[in-house]
């Protein structure tokens, strides 16, 4: 409490203290609450994943039971599995699904090979210059359209481009349109979404460990075998997620490069639009969703997301 004199002879009088603004009151209760102030703030982007995210998913499993009436063409909301039951025993869908399945692991596996020395590279050898420079050329394929870039490799792989036209004077045929054009295609595009989570895990292994590695006499496959490959392991497991799950459900380079080739995301689209049948387009769609969510159990028992 604060006393304030008027005039010489006067005596000190108390002063009541201003009252906090309600502002204030919180920021104090809060900075004493460490758990209170982060429910806070992840409430509302967690109240956005579970409307937006397991609403959406628990929306498509739903629509997934139900059946398009054959004869009025409208969606009848009774229970059933008849779409479910067709998805796991017709041929046409495993004949896609392992088709679409195998994509994904190629495309994955060809990233990541070619991610794995360009990562190295800029994180362990090059100048801090050349670093910036190469995430500067890492990055800009991503300010291009998606639609740009599928469609300069459909110019490029078309039988007068410049790779058909490559391939056939080495004695290898026209490539041309197919399912290796869409494995080409989707590595570039992907490429990026790679390489850039291997290049922050390797900036963070320590040059020491390299120093020591090669101090005590191990070779450099050694060392990237026994040193670098397991610190790493979590970055590449996080690149492979990128790649591997965006070829699961693309559908727009298969019909620009892929010629009569389907995949599981053109079932989807060809169920929405021209088959209009909604609820066996949402059981497809459960497709890649089952397989992603089994590639990160098996990632997780093995321990590779540990450290993500």
């Amino acid at each position: 409490m604060t006393t304030t004199l008027d005039a010489p002879g006067d005596t000190c009088a108390p002063v009541p203290p201003r009252p906090r603004s309600p502002a204030r009151a919180v920021s104090s209760y809060l900075a004493k609450r460490p758990r209170t102030r982060l429910s806070l703030l992840l409430a509302a982007p967690l109240t956005w994943l579970v409307a937006v995210y397991v609403v959406a998913l628990a929306a498509l499993l739903v629509t997934a039971l139900w059946t398009v009436d054959s004869f009025t063409g409208d969606i009848s909301k009774t229970i059933t599995f008849d779409n479910l039951r067709s998805i796991t025993t017709e041929a046409l869908y495993r004949t896609v699904t392992l088709r679409t399945l195998g994509v994904a692991v190629l495309v994955t596996i060809i990233d990541v090979v070619i991610a794995l020395p360009i990562a190295f590279y800029m994180a362990k050898i090059a100048s801090p210059r050349a670093r910036r420079l190469l995430v500067i050329a890492v990055l800009t394929p991503l300010w291009a359209s998606y639609l740009v870039k599928a469609f300069a490799w459909r110019s490029m792989l078309s039988s007068d481009g410049i790779v058909s036209w490559t391939t056939d004077h080495l004695g290898l045929g026209r490539l041309g349109y197919g399912l290796t054009a869409v494995i080409i295609t989707q590595a570039y595009i992907w490429l990026p979404y790679v390489i850039l989570p291997i290049f922050a895990g390797l900036e963070r292994v320590p040059d020491s460990l390299l120093d020591a590695s090669s101090d005590l006499g191990a070779s450099t496959a050694a060392t990237l075998r026994r040193v670098v490959a397991p610190l790493i392991l979590p970055a590449v497991i996080a690149g492979s997620i990128f790649s591997f799950s965006l070829t699961l459900g693309d559908y727009i380079t298969v019909n620009i490069v892929g010629g009569a080739t389907q995949m599981l995301g053109n079932l989807v689209y060809t169920n929405v639009g021209a088959a209009n049948n909604l609820p066996l387009a949402a059981a497809i769609a459960l497709i890649p969703i089952v397989i992603m969510v089994g590639y990160l159990a098996v990632a997780r028992r093995a321990g590779a997301l540990d450290k993500l």
